[in-house]
């Protein structure tokens, strides 16, 4: 049975799963400040590892898995926090790679009515100074209602860049000013905090939660 961390209370009308980076675990501080926001929002949150991350906490130092190896961990984790009594509309998504698999399950759980949509923060649309590297194939006909926060300071994809990619019209991005891949901005230059961009991300997504799950 997938390990749960759980923000937010049982009766909260629409849950969302998240699963972690390829390098932090899923309390990871940027993973905790997201779920904290988002359960301020209204928001049942659930973060779960994939394997790898898990074996780590137990001295195993694996590296992370080509993504789409991880894939059947995350229908699992589906699955066993629908085993728990979770129901409701159910948002799956992650931060980094834990995004981008969520993506790549996403349409076969969406058409099985399982979940209702995806949410990323900070997708790897390519890796860092390897723009021509692109993991967006899957992305041009994805039939998930889809939202993305990206920072403008992302090396893992630009606002630039971002606008060249064949992306399904139902994949909103939201970019976040000066953001870096974990949506941090430097205040002192964009005016912005890390606070407002949580409050901005968990407001967003309540607004989007609410239509695509009426």
């Amino acid at each position: 049975m997938t390990y749960f961390l759980v923000d937010g209370h049982d009766t909260a009308p629409v849950t969302i799963l998240l699963a972690h980076g390829a390098g932090a675990p899923m309390d990871s501080a940027s993973m905790a400040a997201a779920a904290k926001a988002l359960s301020t929002a209204g928001f049942r949150v659930a973060r779960f590892e994939f394997h790898y991350m898990a074996a780590r906490r137990f001295g195993h130092r694996k590296p992370p898995p080509r993504a789409e190896t991880v894939n059947p961990e995350y229908i699992k984790a589906i699955a066993d926090l629908r085993a728990k009594g979770v129901t409701g509309p159910l948002i799956i998504g992650g931060k980094s790679m834990g995004g981008r698999v969520a993506s790549m399950v996403a349409d076969e759980m969406f058409a099985k009515g399982d979940i209702s949509g995806l949410v990323c923060l900070g997708y790897p649309f390519h890796p860092p100074a390897k723009p021509t590297q692109l993991r967006t194939k899957h992305l041009a006909g994805l039939k998930t209602p889809t939202l993305i926060f990206q920072g403008t300071r992302d090396e893992f994809g630009t606002p630039d860049e971002v606008a060249t990619y064949d992306l399904s019209d139902r994949i909103e991005v939201l970019w976040l000013e000066d953001g870096d891949h974990d949506l941090k901005p430097r205040k002192s230059i964009s005016g912005f905090s890390t606070a407002d961009h949580l409050k901005t991300l968990a407001e967003t997504a309540r607004t989007w939660a609410a239509r695509i799950a009426s």
